[in-house]
């Protein structure tokens, strides 16, 4: 499979399973979703443990069941809505979970500019933010020309130029990145910014969406995958952190998506 195959090859961008789909394709959907809901758990008891008294965990349960809430619509309810859009990509799910996550970042707990859903830009913050965004760029551009795709069709095209940064950047480095930074309050100064596990954890959870599989009664996990996606998800982070908004990392998570079939 080619590098921009493996970034691309989320479950949700590409054809959900439909209403007369087997049986084994939705349990295999199903179990894959709630081992990365289980793993996000885990790891989050793991280390509020090791530090409680910075840690709510109800704060970490509002993030797994985000997490949860976000795959079943993603899946369109693991098939049981029907495809209206039709065509080869996941466009209904997609619009779904955006919604999803627009309704949650409406409630009093979130709200849409805390989450980073607005176009302003903390004062000072490009000056730093652009040339971090350039480099992201260069290193998908480089991925692209170093593994060329094949001729995409309209639809790939515009799909990848616009749904997976508009749904999964208010998700991932919005709404779950702001319950899993109430979770763990303990804070670390670097490179302009304050870190905190939340941020550790949501890249985690962004990568497990991606690189973990259940078929023939086995979890996989592909390395490569895992790593080409929740490794670049800390540079959005620190953008959404710099910046106070998601503007950037979604037309970043779009140009990353989409310049493999454009070159």
């Amino acid at each position: 499979m080619q590098a921009n195959d493996q970034i691309l090859a989320h479950r949700g961008q590409g054809v959900g399973a439909g209403r007369g789909g087997c049986a084994a394709a939705m349990t295999n959907a199903q179990m894959s979703d709630l081992a990365s809901a289980l793993l996000l758990l885990a790891a989050g008891l793991v280390l509020g443990l090791a530090g409680r008294a910075r840690f709510d965990w109800r704060w970490l349960i509002v993030a797994v069941l985000l997490v949860a809430l976000n795959n079943v619509l993603l899946s369109r309810g693991y098939g049981l809505l029907p495809d209206w859009a039709g065509g080869e990509r996941n466009w209904i799910g997609k619009v779904l979970a955006l919604a999803g996550t627009l309704v949650v970042a409406s409630l009093p707990m979130f709200g849409w500019r805390r989450v980073g859903l607005t176009l302003a830009q903390r004062p000072g913050s490009l000056r730093s933010a652009l040339p971090v965004a350039s480099l992201y760029c260069l290193f998908f551009l480089a991925l692209a020309l170093a593994f060329p795709s094949d001729a995409p069709t309209r639809e790939e095209v515009a799909f990848q130029l616009s749904l997976p940064g508009l749904e999964e950047e208010p998700f991932y480095r919005g709404i779950l990145l702001l319950a899993l930074d109430q979770a763990f309050r303990g804070r670390v100064r670097l490179l302009g910014v304050d870190w905190g596990w939340g941020a550790v954890l949501s890249c985690f959870a962004f990568g497990l969406a991606h690189a973990l599989g259940y078929s023939q009664g086995a979890l996989s996990l592909d390395p490569l995958t895992m790593a080409l996606t929740a490794l670049p998800s800390f540079i959005a982070v620190w953008l959404r952190y710099r910046t106070g908004s998601l503007l950037l990392p979604v037309l970043l998570h779009n140009f990353g998506n989409a310049i493999g079939l454009l070159v």
